[in-house]
């Protein structure tokens, strides 16, 4: 490694700038060609509305990058925050963060701030009144008499808000003496809408100041804070964040411990050594996150010091504590990107390793996002997860860099059944017809969601004959044993998640579609984000509310000459419309009772999961 003085000395920069782009691709082929000339590697992240860079490289061609992006008028006033550093010393900390790689991607926005992609985000322009450092310290050392300038007789209350997640709170934050300091807790920033929504009275009527890393995520949030009206127009943001702070007042300030980052420094601290963090399990002083120790329930990174570290250990992070999950996970079949819950649920300690991380790979269309969507995915009636697991291996295959599927077996186990043969094709002589012999011992057992009114419970290990013929739709009509099925969902995503969305097919997807249904009500334990719907049909449940379903879901079913069989076009047709206008997305195509997985089919199901990433 070079000295600090040397001309290859290594550097970090980070900027972000919201502003309207009037060309993406041309931006795109700028930084593809600047970057790549010079050796640059991390993330730029381009959206309609801006631009968030963080990359790394020699500290000189740093420096011309910067040169060449402020020669473009879309970037004047940009705050660009170059800082010395040493070269990533910890690969699988640079892999990551995306440090051994050039990644440029398109997205729809450059932070992900409402847990629905598909519902509209606060207006940027109307974010929070910037402080520099040295107003923002001011401000926090007199307590809030600069703000007051405004209105000397208007005497607000001052509360600072940090807009970070859990885990960069507990390695540092801001410590001020009579100023209220709100932590929200959260486990990612797509959470901190509902937590300002619970906590508005906090905020109404008071100076919100307020902080993060480096801005970028306070810009939207403020602007969220604002948008509720009348009594939250005063709130102000540090400009640059915590970083600039940090570099105004290098013995800390008011900033205690240390500055969470998203590259391969980790964490930035000030010359003020105290230690925030305390390692999850011991207590002990701990504010290192090399480790990249995750929560077994939820990934979410903890501290575990280097004496509570054991090879495949399992943590649970504060949050899980806090609702109730426990060290153990549901048993998982471990197979290339897909996974299998077999029944019946019992915990057990599982070793299991970090899949939820990808390298961040340069791509025009978009790269292997730094975690997977975790996809749970529900099978028809009669089938059970593992042959599910095995229609969908194409699709499984295509969606391998962005999304992992979860396949699990329904609760209630069928009997088995055989229909008689009715002809025998060479013979003339009726008195020589003979019953089909049923299948060979263990066979796969079948599951279903929903059931008929008369279904005992009690699985059969001996073929019993259909009484009569098979009616290919009778199942639609099947309503009983949903609350048996909703426990045992929470219970899956209890001990098994958290999942991002939930994949049903047939069966599957009308249960699927009445859980969505039930999200977000009191006492809802299941979290998600989005449905996919294949070959769905709406429940006849006594409490459906029809055409108010808000979850962003996907639709895909046979088209009216589809050849589905099992699932009529309209049936399909009537369940996408029970979802709100402008939450859900179509898909009809004429390849019967499946999921297909050519184009462009497969390319709008990957748009769709994209704006989830």
């Amino acid at each position: 490694m070079a000295d600090n003085d040397g001309p290859d000395q290594y550097g970090v920069v980070l900027y972000y700038k919201y502003t309207p782009i009037p060309d993406v691709d041309q931006l795109f082929s700028f930084y593809d060609s600047n970057c790549n000339s010079l050796g640059l590697l991390g993330r730029v992240r381009l959206a309609p509305d801006g631009v968030n860079v963080t990359i790394g490289g020699k500290l000189s061609l740093l420096e011309k990058h910067i040169a060449a992006v402020k020669s473009n008028s879309l970037f004047e006033g940009t705050d660009f925050k170059l800082a010395s550093c040493h070269h990533p010393l910890n690969d699988q900390v640079a892999k990551e963060c995306g440090f051994t790689s050039l990644s440029i991607r398109v997205v729809k926005e450059l932070v992900t701030f409402s847990p629905h992609p598909l519902l509209k985000s606060p207006e940027i322009s109307n974010a929070g009144t910037h402080l520099s450092a040295v107003e923002f310290h001011s401000v926090l050392q007199s307590a809030g008499p600069l703000l007051e300038k405004e209105n000397p007789s208007n005497h607000k209350k001052l509360v600072l808000l940090d807009a970070r997640n859990l885990y960069e709170t507990r390695i540092g934050k801001f410590k001020t003496p009579n100023v209220e300091t709100l932590d929200p807790g959260i486990r990612q920033y797509s959470d901190l809408p509902s937590w300002i929504d619970d906590n508005s009275e906090r905020f109404r009527g008071n100076r919100v100041l307020m902080y993060c890393t480096g801005g970028i995520r306070c810009e939207m949030a403020s602007a969220y804070i604002r948008s509720k009206g009348a009594g939250f127009e005063n709130v102000f943001q540090l400009f640059g964040g915590i970083q600039r702070y940090l570099e105004q007042f290098p013995d800390g300030g008011f900033f205690k411990g240390k500055n969470f980052v998203f590259d391969h420094r980790i964490s930035v601290g000030s010359s003020d050594a105290n230690i925030m963090g305390a390692c999850l399990l011991c207590g002990s002083s701990f504010d290192d996150y090399s480790s990249r120790c995750r929560c077994n329930h939820c990934r979410m990174l903890v501290l575990v010091c280097d004496s509570c570290q054991k090879k495949d250990a399992l943590y649970v992070c504060e949050l899980c504590q806090k609702h109730g999950k426990g060290y153990g996970s549901i048993p998982l079949i471990e197979n290339d990107e897909s996974q299998v819950i077999t029944q019946p649920i019992k915990l057990k300690t599982v070793p299991s390793d970090d899949t939820t991380l990808s390298p961040q790979i340069h791509s025009r269309h978009g790269s292997k996002p730094s975690r997977k969507l975790r996809i749970l995915c529900l099978h028809g009636f009669r089938q059970n997860a593992s042959g599910f697991k095995g229609r969908t291996a194409s699709l499984v295959k295509k969606l391998k860099s962005i999304a992992e599927l979860v396949f699990v077996d329904a609760p209630h186990e069928l009997p088995f059944i055989y229909q008689p043969c009715l002809q025998e094709p060479n013979s003339k002589d009726l008195s020589s017809l003979s019953q089909q012999s049923p299948p060979p011992a263990n066979c796969r057992k079948k599951f279903a969601w929903l059931v008929s009114p008369d279904f005992s419970g009690a699985s059969e290990s001996n073929w019993k004959k259909a009484d009569g013929q098979f009616d290919p739709l009778q199942y639609q009509q099947q309503t009983d044993g949903f609350d048996v099925s909703l426990a045992y969902l929470k219970t899956v995503f209890s001990q098994a998640g958290p999942f991002d969305g939930i994949m049903g097919f047939s069966q599957g997807a009308a249960m699927a579609a009445a859980v969505s249904a039930r999200r977000g009500r009191p006492g809802g334990e299941m979290d998600f984000r989005f449905v996919i719907l294949c070959s769905g049909f709406a429940l006849n449940l006594p409490d459906s509310v029809g055409g108010s379903i808000n979850c962003p879901s996907l639709h895909i079913f046979g088209n009216e000459q589809g050849n589905d069989r099992q699932i009529a076009n309209q049936a399909s047709r009537d369940l996408a419309a029970s979802f709100e206008e402008g939450c859900s997305v179509i898909i009809e195509h004429d390849s019967g009772h499946m999921i297909p997985t050519r184009s462009p089919y497969i390319d709008e199901i990957r748009d769709f999961l994209h704006r989830f990433l």
